[in-house]
């Protein structure tokens, strides 16, 4: 409590803050530990169903900023609560519902909304909160406040189903993450500053020099989305894991991100952003060959540890995404720009995702997940490529 202390200013609700995000962590870990599972067990999405499921899901983040820009009056602490609201109205209308995939597709939609609202408005809350100079180890609190409730999420599901075993209904874990997402809720009416938001988060910023940054992001988002809407998938569907094997896989590569997020970043920084870019992609080529092909060379039992290590190891590359930041940072004129520059990455990032999602599931029931998984391992490739003729060196903001 005393290093918190030396971190947030007197007076500030920081308090009502993290418990709030500790609370929505914990929520999340349950609902995602089990929601696959739920939607291929009880819903019966296909292939094609995930993909449209995550094209609505993926949706909110890309018309954030006109949501935002629709509510530019009011203070960070109003929208993040309105944001707890929504995830609330989504969540418990998640529980609630029969299984049919257009109402389910619907609550996570909705649960998505308040969910993206909320997510830039953590930062700008607690940079509010934070004393002078105290602005990074604030944010490194949220983070970890979130982390570390998602991870009991995940291990609360591991337990629990391990205990009862094989389940008819995934219906009492989505109620108990419901009741948790009301319990975060009333802890951000505890909120009662007024932080003003970032303004650079309601709008586009479109500028030619950052033309390669855009680039990378919509290869990035790709193959990003590639692994997060059907690894799980291909597990679940193709190797018949169990929502243990599933929330195992989350929560150890929680703890892989926690852990060597920092190293990732120190690496980024030794050798340059350019170089991880590039090394990147090696690793990813031969996960994707893997996951796509492992069913071919090995026997199923095999096949199946096989694709599970390429999943966590595809948890780890990915937080090689961080170079782009870095790049951004290096050739910004002012830190508004930056933050603006990154703001509309988001954006386009999101905007490629939804039509991947959209598309992976056809792709993969017509042409196989071999073909889904190489398609993956190409736009890598060219996200290499791009990456090898950036300039590294003293950008804009590194000068004088």
């Amino acid at each position: 409590m005393e290093k918190l202390k030396r971190v947030y200013k007197d007076g500030t609700q920081y308090k009502y803050l993290l418990l709030s995000i500790l609370m929505t962590g914990l929520a999340y870990g349950i609902y995602k530990g089990v929601i696959d599972n739920y939607l291929a067990e009880e819903v019966g999405l296909t292939q094609v169903g995930k993909g449209v499921s995550e094209f609505f899901r993926e949706l909110p983040g890309l018309l954030l900023v006109f949501i935002l820009a629709l509510l530019y009056e009011f203070s960070a602490e109003k929208i993040y609560k309105i944001g707890a609201v929504i995830m609330v109205a989504g969540m418990t209308m998640q529980a609630l519902i029969p299984p049919t995939a257009f109402l389910v597709i619907l609550a996570m939609m909705i649960y998505s909304i308040g969910d993206h609202m909320q997510l830039g408005m953590k930062s700008a809350i607690s940079l509010q909160y934070a004393r002078e100079g105290k602005g990074g180890e604030s944010l490194g609190y949220n983070n970890a406040v979130n982390h570390a409730g998602t991870l009991v999420g995940y291990l609360v599901i591991i337990l629990v189903l391990s205990l009862i075993g094989k389940v008819t209904t995934y219906r009492p874990f989505l109620i108990a993450s419901a009741v948790l997402m009301a319990a975060a809720m009333f802890l951000c009416f505890g909120l009662s500053s007024n932080t003003q938001t970032d303004k650079a988060k309601s709008r586009f910023y479109f500028k030619k020099k950052f033309y390669k940054f855009y680039m990378l992001e919509i290869f990035y988002g790709a193959r990003k989305q590639v692994f997060f809407t059907f690894g799980p998938y291909v597990l679940i569907l193709f190797y018949g894991a169990s929502a243990v094997v599933i929330s195992s896989l989350y929560a150890i590569s929680a703890v892989a991100c926690f852990f060597l997020a920092p190293k990732v970043g120190q690496l980024i920084d030794r050798v340059g952003y350019r170089i991880v870019m590039i090394m990147d992609t090696v690793i990813l080529v031969a996960v994707c060959f893997f996951y796509g092909f492992a069913h071919h060379i090995f026997p199923m039992n095999v096949a199946f540890i096989v694709c599970c290590v390429n999943y966590l190891l595809d948890s780890v590359i990915s937080m090689a995404s961080m170079a782009s930041s870095v790049y951004v940072r290096d050739i910004s004129d002012s830190d508004e720009e930056c933050r603006a520059t990154i703001s509309t990455g988001v954006s386009v990032n999101h905007l490629i995702t939804i039509l991947v999602a959209l598309f992976g599931g056809w792709i993969w029931r017509t042409l196989g997940i071999e073909t889904l998984f190489i398609i993956s391992a190409v736009l890598g490739l060219c996200n290499s490529a791009y990456a090898a003729t950036i300039k590294t060196g003293r950008g804009p903001m590194k000068k004088g």
